[in-house]
């Protein structure tokens, strides 16, 4: 008698993945998909790349030097001066056209040595703790004991009035933001699993600090410097204002504010627009850094 033989169920095979929808499901594209349902990164990047181009593009943009004067003086906005003149008789569109790219460097070149200073200071007092962590979080603690203008004026002071000490200012005033942030998460990554078992798998400190814990820690330092570029566009108009920043004939928005000053009941103009110019520069940034931050955030996903 020959044994019953139960029939296997045909199941069909599963198609293979196509490589279409491999990218599609890939997390650059979901970022993409969720930076583009975020209304403020959208809005942010929006004004941020307008800038950009403004500044890249600025020779094109206006006919007018930045420096040329003219007989009309403190002329209100008209064809051919769309924001008017100042009281040398320079082209006012054509000075803030130039004043972005101005801001837009002091703000890249500033962050970025705050970022790489404080991120490497950072690293190393969270990774190595010890007296290394005590002597780097007490220079923090420092730096924050002053009021960062204050701290900033007195730099510049110290190393004279121009816009490299400016941009130097306000990269030390910047670097204890990001060593600390850095520094508090070091602490936090060096204690998962995968730190663990790098550690008992003999693997250098060296290896573990740049390919294990560094490319983790990046993301909130990534937020904080897109937020951070708003702060310090507004740090260098505030030393511009000052007279401690870019010096004349130099189309820095802050500069151009405290020439205004004098004429903002005569022609309102001169100091209406540097400051739209400025106030849109910081919103740019700040909706763009909030933004990332909400798309980055675990907390804010569904």
């Amino acid at each position: 008698m020959s044994a019953h033989i139960q029939p296997v169920p045909f199941t069909k095979p599963e198609p293979p993945i196509s490589p279409e929808k491999e990218i599609v499901e890939s997390p650059f594209r979901d970022f993409v998909r969720a930076f583009l349902r975020h209304r403020s990164a959208v809005i942010g990047s929006v004004i941020v790349l307008s800038f950009l181009l403004i500044a890249i593009l600025a020779p094109f943009i206006t006919s007018y030097e930045y420096t040329a004067r003219s007989q009309a003086l403190l002329q209100a906005p008209s064809v051919d001066h769309w924001f008017g003149t100042d009281e040398m008789g320079r082209d006012l569109f054509t000075r803030v056209i130039y004043g972005t790219r101005i801001s837009l460097w002091v703000g890249l070149f500033a962050i970025s040595g705050s970022i790489i200073v404080g991120s490497l200071l950072g690293l190393i007092a969270g990774f190595y703790g010890g007296w290394r962590d005590t002597m780097i979080s007490r220079i923090f603690d420092i730096l924050l004991a002053f009021p960062s203008i204050l701290l900033a004026i007195a730099i510049v002071a110290m190393l004279g009035r121009s816009l490299s000490n400016a941009l130097l200012a306000i990269a030390i005033i910047n670097i204890p933001t990001f060593g600390r942030l850095m520094r508090s998460r070091v602490l936090s990554v060096k204690s998962e699993d995968y730190i663990l078992a790098a550690r008992a798998m003999g693997m250098k400190n060296r290896r573990i600090l740049f390919h294990h814990i560094l490319p983790n820690c990046w993301t909130p330092i990534m937020v904080q410097g897109t937020l951070g570029f708003a702060t310090a566009v507004i740090e260098a108009a505030a030393l511009g204002f000052l007279g401690l920043g870019a010096q004349p004939p130099e189309p820095e928005w802050g500069t151009m504010l405290a020439d205004a000053r004098q004429y903002i009941q005569l022609a309102p103009w001169t100091m209406i627009f540097p400051g739209v110019a400025v106030a849109l520069t910081v919103l740019g940034f700040n909706l763009l850094g909030d933004g990332l931050r909400d798309i980055f955030d675990p907390r804010m996903k569904q």
